[in-house]
């Protein structure tokens, strides 16, 4: 018994000891300070509220982390600068966004030694995960104001987002953000407004086995219509941020 108490004992410990805690404020604020970061990503910085959204995310120097839909790869890098050398940071692209939207924008990012690591995954949205970490093998996974894509390129999302959870170790994380739809709105205006309705998400990534965990508000506002285009808004967009679990 005593040996048996002692194995499950050093178990814990060893897991303990290999969980890197919560980055602080100050390190945060030196992720977002460094000195290589790009203008651009310094203005997204803004609009995103960085420092509060990457608290929120709470990628950890060690992680094994996937952001999908990463576009140019502003999150991506956050990631990786958070994640570290002793970290593993994917981003994933699908062929049709990199022609049509990203063009070039990731491959330039890749060069940087930022991205020094970063694997670039280029799949559909339905399979969206790389085949070595495609069971259990991601702590974390972002999907950053995309989510309302999938309904115009008619990306199977149940299967998707099955994907995602086999994916994430269990007590794994999934960071969904985007902008809002009025009740009622499903994903039907999503090529149009570029909006989501957040029960509809919420609805659909809890079917895939997720339990939601966190609401992030700092991207609220409730004065926001969420009847027009998110493009060049009158007011800021209502945006939700939200944190499942793989339980």
């Amino acid at each position: 018994m005593r040996t048996v108490a002692a194995v499950a004992l050093a178990v814990l410990l060893a897991a303990c000891a290999t969980e890197a805690p919560r980055m602080s404020t100050s390190q945060i604020d030196a992720i977002l300070n460094a000195p290589d970061r790009s203008e651009a990503d310094r203005d997204n910085d803004k609009r995103r509220k960085a420092p509060l959204m990457l608290a929120f995310i709470d990628v950890r120097p060690g992680m094994r982390a996937l952001d999908m839909g990463s576009g140019g790869g502003y999150t991506g890098e956050l990631l990786a600068r958070s994640a570290g050398p002793t970290g593993q940071v994917y981003v994933h692209n699908t062929e049709y966004w990199l022609k049509n939207f990203v063009k070039g924008r990731m491959e330039t990012r890749l060069k940087t030694p930022a991205m020094r690591g970063v694997i670039h995954h280029v799949a559909e949205f339905d399979d969206p995960i790389p085949p070595p970490v495609a069971t259990g093998g991601l702590d974390l996974v972002t999907f950053m104001f995309n989510y309302h894509d999938l309904g115009w390129v008619g990306t199977d999302r149940a299967r998707m987002n099955r994907a995602v959870f086999a994916a994430l170790k269990r007590g794994g994380h999934y960071v969904v953000a985007d902008h809002s739809g009025r009740p009622g709105t499903g994903i039907t205006e999503s090529k149009t407004l570029h909006r989501v309705e957040e029960a509809l998400v919420r609805k659909e990534i809890e079917a895939a086995g997720f339990k939601l965990v966190e609401e992030g508000q700092f991207l609220r506002n409730k004065d926001d219509p969420r009847d027009k285009s998110v493009f060049k808004p009158a007011q800021p967009n209502d945006e939700f941020v939200l944190k499942f679990v793989k339980p």
